[in-house]
């Protein structure tokens, strides 16, 4: 594998990465080069998930469901103030599952795009 292409897995979860890894195996270069930088620009860093999670302690909750495109879900927690705290503080201990999910469903998307390109 390219380095650059690692060099851009470096920044993903371990197991996001090997996710990633398992995608992109069978593409050439450029077609993996083209598929990061389109998965990059979409996904969600966990951290990113995390920080709107707990800023649902403080204020605004369900951000973290609008970012995840659960937008129901965030709704209902905007006004039970994120399930009475209970839902919110699910979603802290899940935050990495959260974002690894909604990461899947992306790095499927935009390879169904590919795939539509190349046709």
């Amino acid at each position: 594998m390219n380095t650059n292409i690692l060099m851009m897995l470096s920044n993903f979860d371990a197991e996001e990465a090997m996710f990633i890894q398992s995608l992109i195996k069978d593409m050439t270069e450029d077609e993996q080069r083209n598929f990061l930088m389109m998965y990059q620009n979409k996904r969600r860093d966990t951290t990113l998930i995390l920080i709107t999670t707990i800023v649902g302690f403080f204020g605004f909750a369900g951000i973290q469901r609008f970012l995840t495109d659960q937008i129901g879900m965030g709704i209902l927690y905007f006004f039970t103030g994120g399930l009475c705290f209970i839902g919110t503080i699910v979603d802290l201990v899940n935050h990495k599952s959260l974002a690894f999910e909604y990461n899947q469903k992306v790095a499927y998307e935009t390879l169904n795009v590919m795939k539509t390109w190349t046709k």
